[in-house]
């Protein structure tokens, strides 16, 4: 049966794609009030953007206990209603003549916070909605969401800010995350919490999470890889426009069609991947989407133009968005249902951890080097990124069964 055909299910899709259009209107909005209305710097921009990372800094590890503690529609409802005040803030502190920078800053924060939780609360509830042979289509459905959001929230997001102003523009985002509240409310599926009796302090509770991860044969291998991977696309990503503006001397229309093109090879992931996902081994299928995409970020250094940049960025996206269908999959099978939000939380603090890492060196290598040379350093780290699940037990990997995951503790 299609997951579609699962009711609560469905409106977890549908809140998810309102939640994840209004986190990517938000990306471009909130630095563009910094711009336009308060006349920030490329550095307080910058900062502004590094704000909403911090909370992943601060609680990406309790996140998972306090989630396994409670009900995780409730998360994800004060997830979404926590980011829709927080942006509801902005146009009226602007309409009040109260709009400051530090005012930003504590939005921003708020709503990384919002993200973290319920990207957390949402992963570790689709197992309790799905069967285990409907997980991979369901997590290709929720990356299609992802890609469809990341295409169309930044050009929607400027449009909105160049035709009703900044402050408006972030309105109608707080309004999305009210439009997944409320599809929320009608998410109906079993949905447990940590019994009282069995909860610990949460040091402890925290502390077996990371060692679960660290010492399992399969989610260590996927850490690792994860952090490489991730790493290596902080720099592509922090460099892209640059890249394409400087090197490749492309128009800002240009730029936008290839990143739309990008974003466009992800969608194609997202559709092929359940389908894939049904017919090739699930280990052989994983270790091939880290080819293709790190295939994809070296042909971004041997661009010429835009068609070659666009290529490479379609190419990456695609490997990613399998990549992650693969993995998300095999960590919920792999992973005991009280275990779920601490995993969860554990691989998002180690995943999301080296981005800031990855996006400052970066940038630091660009005047030794030369913004190609970062790009080969950059798919190099993704080739690397292979190893650690090509020399484990993730390689032999033959199907998605709860049996044969759980079975390799």
């Amino acid at each position: 049966m299609s997951v579609m055909r699962v009711p609560a299910f469905r409106n977890l899709w549908y809140a998810q794609t309102f939640s994840l259009l209004g986190t990517q209107v938000t990306l471009l909005a909130l630095p563009l009030a910094a711009l336009l209305l308060l006349d920030a710097s490329a550095a307080q921009v910058s900062l502004l953007a590094a704000a909403e990372y911090v909370p992943i800094l601060l609680f990406g590890l309790p996140a998972g206990a306090w989630v396994e503690r409670l009900p995780k529609r409730t998360v994800l409802l004060v997830s979404d209603a926590a980011r829709a005040v927080a942006l509801g803030v902005v146009p009226v502190a602007y309409a009040l003549d109260l709009l400051t920078l530090p005012l930003l800053f504590a939005v921003a924060f708020a709503v990384g916070l919002g993200t973290l939780f319920f990207d957390v609360a949402q992963m570790s509830y689709l197992p309790a909605l799905l069967d285990d042979e409907q997980l991979a289509d369901g997590n290709a459905k929720l990356e299609g969401s992802r890609s469809f959001a990341q295409l169309a929230g930044p050009s929607g997001g400027g449009a909105l800010v160049q035709v009703v102003s900044a402050p408006v523009a972030i309105l109608v985002d707080a309004l999305s995350y009210v439009a997944s509240f409320a599809v929320l409310l009608f998410v109906k599926g079993r949905d447990t919490t940590t019994p009282p009796a069995e909860r610990q302090s949460l040091g402890r509770e925290i502390g077996e999470g990371v060692r679960f991860v660290v010492r399992h044969p399969l989610l260590r291998p996927l850490a690792i890889a994860d952090a490489a991977a991730n790493f290596a696309f902080a720099a592509v990503l922090a460099l892209q426009v640059v890249y394409a503006a400087d090197e490749l001397h492309l128009g800002a229309t240009a730029i936008g069609v290839v990143l739309a093109v990008g974003n466009a090879g992800g969608l194609l992931g997202a559709l092929v991947s359940g389908p894939l996902s049904g017919r090739v081994p699930s280990g052989p299928l994983l270790i091939g989407s880290i080819v293709v995409f790190t295939a994809g970020a070296a042909v971004l250094p041997l661009a010429g133009g835009a068609v070659g940049f666009a290529l490479g960025l379609f190419v990456v996206y695609l490997g990613v968005v399998v990549y992650n269908v693969v993995s998300v999959t095999l960590r919920q099978l792999a992973t005991p249902e009280r275990l779920m939000g601490r995993m969860n939380a554990t691989l998002r603090f180690i995943e999301w951890g080296t981005l800031p890492l990855g996006a400052a060196i970066g940038g630091l290598l660009v005047a030794p080097l030369g913004i190609r040379a970062v790009l080969w350093l950059a798919a190099a780290v993704c080739a690397a990124s292979v190893l650690a699940p090509l020399f484990s037990p993730v390689r032999a990997l033959r199907s998605n069964t709860t049996e044969e995951l759980q079975g390799a503790l």
